[in-house]
């Protein structure tokens, strides 16, 4: 069956960095354009990074110039680079593949940013 796990996530202080990996299984994970979500509490889940199979990327505006989406097809693996990190990044992070009509999702990962 099709899995996403997302790992990396932790307690980390204001300006630190932390990377959060995407381990996918049982998708042709090469087709999939990769997403990386957040959602912070009492607040919508909401698109962070995006990379298409071709390596095509794009980011929300507030974390333009601080995150760095990547992805490793011969390892199935998406990766999320955060730098500068902000208390107002907290929240959980989800790591997604989409594909036409499929989509699917990770557990996610807790990131905490306070000192």
């Amino acid at each position: 069956q099709v899995q996403l796990v997302e790992s990396g996530g932790g307690l980390v202080q204001p300006g630190g960095s932390l990377r959060l990996s995407c381990a996918a299984s049982g998708i042709m994970f090469s087709i999939y354009a990769m997403g990386w979500y957040r959602q912070a509490p009492g607040k919508q889940r909401e698109l962070v990074a995006h990379i298409t199979r071709a390596g095509s990327t794009n980011y929300a505006g507030s974390v333009k110039g601080r995150f760095t989406v990547s992805r490793d097809n011969a390892k199935n693996m998406v990766y999320l680079q955060m730098n500068s990190l902000k208390p107002e990044d907290t929240a959980d992070y989800y790591c997604n593949a989409g594909y036409s009509s499929y989509n699917y999702w990770g557990q996610g990962t807790q990131v905490t940013v306070s000192s």
